[in-house]
């Protein structure tokens, strides 16, 4: 059971990776913390239809809605915005010689994914994020 997790609470987390490692799945754990990656075009909802919300996996935190979803060719689900300005924090990331933005879930701190300046309008930007570290839930008739 994951006490820090909840889907109306906002406060910023401040837990140690040996907590989040005794409470997260493995699979996880690794790119919540570690910042590892799924592989393409095998995460739940890369081809994702449903209307609802996107919450971190790990903590809780609302991060994205359905209506910023799009198709796009990368593999991984992305989106053209977030949810709240504070729903996602970003970093300078130059891992594997690359310049990109690291997106970190704005509560917990969790690993998501990168953002890209190549989405649609109207914002431009591609949230390109791991499945694994989100959960979707569909909106209520």
């Amino acid at each position: 059971m994951n006490p820090y997790y909840s889907r109306t609470d906002t406060t910023e987390l401040h837990v140690p990776d040996s907590e989040w490692k005794k409470i997260l799945p493995d699979s996880v754990y690794a790119i919540a913390r570690e910042k590892d990656t799924e592989r393409a075009f095998t995460g739940k909802y890369w081809e994702s239809t449903g209307i609802g919300t996107y919450y971190c996996a790990v903590c809780g935190n609302a991060l994205f809605k359905s209506e910023s979803w799009f198709a796009s060719s990368c593999g991984w689900p992305s989106f053209f915005e977030s949810l709240r300005p504070n729903s996602v924090t970003y970093v300078p990331d130059t891992s594997y010689g690359m310049n990109r933005t690291e997106v970190l879930c704005g509560r917990c701190g969790s690993h998501l994914g990168h953002l890209f300046d190549d989405g649609p309008p109207p914002t431009g930007k591609r949230f390109c994020m791991n499945s694994i570290v989100l959960e979707f839930e569909p909106d209520k008739k």
